[in-house]
């Protein structure tokens, strides 16, 4: 029987006067694409002018690499604001590239040797500097060709009140935020069981080119000269030829708490790696990277979801969350989807929304350290070959099918889709689980398996996903910008950019003493 942390709190929230509360949830999203010239190939050119500075616009900039375009919407309660607002930005960028277009897929595109990758470059300031340093040390710990990956990321957090009225149901007494970020941690936890859906649902990486391999072993299959697939596999973004780092397989970062969290990031930016050593932080004035411990910094640490908090400028992001808690949640688990000119279906997100909700109801114990390997192993199973016909996922130690484990989960999202559904009226939710359950029976719609027929039908990954990019670009460049949007955004572009030129007046110290402050 499914247990909640709070049963009766289930049942309040599915009132319409107390599931209105939902209607404050907050959305954004984050979506990454190359830039590529017209014959597919990686971007030499630097980070257009004509969108603003990467440094300072607060929704167009970059990534790792000079042409790994990333946009970012606003957070916003309306819950179709942010795909919108994406949409618009994406129109007006392509209508500021100068014979380029936006790669389609996660996956990237034809890729030289990995000193061709140019790291973004964000001006001379130290903060700018601490940037790219941190990028360079990116690319030598683990390789400028992983950086190129592209993705799509879900910000989300519960209004303030919901968080007072799930706390007095509940007749709890703490500290408010330490509620939330208790809550919040709970959530991380069963979303982590539970995550390997997503990929199974959304991935849309099942190829990749063999010029991302550089030479790498694997078991992978080749399609045709110059791509290489998995038969059943969902998402080669997630798996170990992506952002999965087996150098990272030696933190230990529990989730059981704030505290055991914020500890262990503490931790690795402090704890010296002797290989990391023996690669060197500086030569002479030329820093490699901003140090040779575990992690740079704490964004280094790559997770399927992460906790967030906006802190003060300049603050350590550990030193945030432990200071003011959990604000909100980024969902980092979703490709792009190459049929979709800005890589994101609506379904993505009201799909998220209903197993955000689930696992925060949803009774959450610790993870042991079996527990964490079952959930690492049962994610890897399903990013690698998820559609195998008679796949089977571990739960409490035991094989059991994939399919009636997702169909269990299925019907018990199904009282949060209603409650998000009586929330803000219609049956937006429920029709978007009942769209989506009939993939589990039927592997071959997915969009792993979609591209990959796509790929076979024009000849391999890269001619598919370049044809995908053409495609897009011409759709984004017929489809109209209202001129108040337009006016906003080249607006934002000269706001961005006179912002960065009052940065660049501004006297900077010693490089050095700007990286020990941020330890400090």
């Amino acid at each position: 029987m499914l247990k909640f942390t709070c049963c009766d709190a289930v049942s309040q929230f599915s009132s319409r006067g107390q599931a209105e509360v939902l209607r404050g949830i907050t959305r954004g999203f984050e979506r990454e694409c190359l830039r590529v010239d017209q014959n597919g190939q990686l971007s030499t050119q630097a980070h257009p002018l004509a969108l603003g500075s990467k440094l300072t616009h607060p929704w167009i900039t970059t990534d790792y690499a000079e042409a790994l375009l990333e946009f970012i919407t606003p957070p916003s309660q309306d819950a179709q604001f942010p795909l919108q607002f994406l949409q618009d930005l994406h129109r007006f960028t392509a209508r500021q590239l100068q014979g380029e277009v936006m790669w389609a897929g996660s996956m990237p595109c034809a890729l030289g040797s990995d000193l061709d990758i140019a790291i973004a470059d964000y001006g001379h300031t130290n903060a700018a500097r601490f940037k790219k340093v941190y990028r360079e040390g990116l690319g030598l710990r683990y390789g400028r060709q992983m950086q190129t990956i592209a993705g799509a990321h879900y910000n989300w957090s519960l209004p303030d009140e919901f968080w007072q009225t799930l706390q007095a149901c509940c007749g709890d007494s703490t500290e408010r935020s330490a509620f939330v970020s208790t809550r919040y941690f709970g959530l991380i936890r069963n979303f982590l069981r539970f995550s390997w859906l997503i990929p199974y649902l959304f991935g849309a990486s099942p190829a990749i080119g063999q010029s991302f391999l550089q030479d790498r072993k694997t078991d992978l299959l080749e399609m045709s000269p110059g791509t290489l697939y998995g038969p059943y596999a969902t998402s080669l973004r997630m798996s170990d030829l992506g952002y999965q780092n087996r150098a990272q397989a030696n933190l230990h970062v529990s989730f059981n708490s704030l505290e055991e969290y914020t500890q262990a990031l503490e931790d690795a930016i402090r704890t010296p790696d002797p290989f990391y050593e023996a690669l060197g932080v500086r030569e002479g004035d030329h820093w490699l990277q901003l140090n040779a411990n575990l992690l740079q910094i704490e964004n280094e640490f790559y997770a399927g979801i992460r906790p967030k908090r906006i802190g003060q400028a300049g603050e350590r992001p550990a030193k945030a969350l432990r200071t003011y808690g959990v604000e909100y949640l980024e969902v980092r688990l979703f490709d792009l989807n190459p049929f979709v000119d800005i890589g994101i279906t609506p379904e993505q997100s009201t799909f998220a929304d209903v197993l955000l909700l689930m696992c925060l109801f949803r009774d959450s114990p610790p993870i042991t350290s079996r527990e964490h390997s079952e959930n690492n192993e049962n994610k890897n199973r399903v990013v690698t070959r998820g559609r195998q016909p008679d796949l089977q996922l571990l739960a409490h130690n035991r094989e059991q099918p994939l399919r009636p484990l997702a169909h269990e989960l299925f019907d018990d999202m199904q009282p949060f889709a209603d409650m998000l559904d009586t929330a803000y009226g219609g049956t937006r939710y429920s029709h978007t689980l009942a769209g989506l359950r009939p993939l589990i029976d039927q592997p071959e719609a997915t969009p792993s398996a979609r591209v990959l027929a796509a790929a076979h039908e024009h000849g391999g990954f890269f001619e598919f996903a370049m044809h995908q990019a053409q495609q897009h670009h011409q759709s984004l460049l017929k489809q109209p910008l209202d001129a108040a949007t337009h006016a906003r955004l080249l607006a934002s572009v000269d706001a961005s950019l006179a912002q960065h030129r009052v940065l660049e007046a501004q006297p900077q110290g010693r490089f050095e003493d700007f990286v020990a402050a941020y330890y400090a």
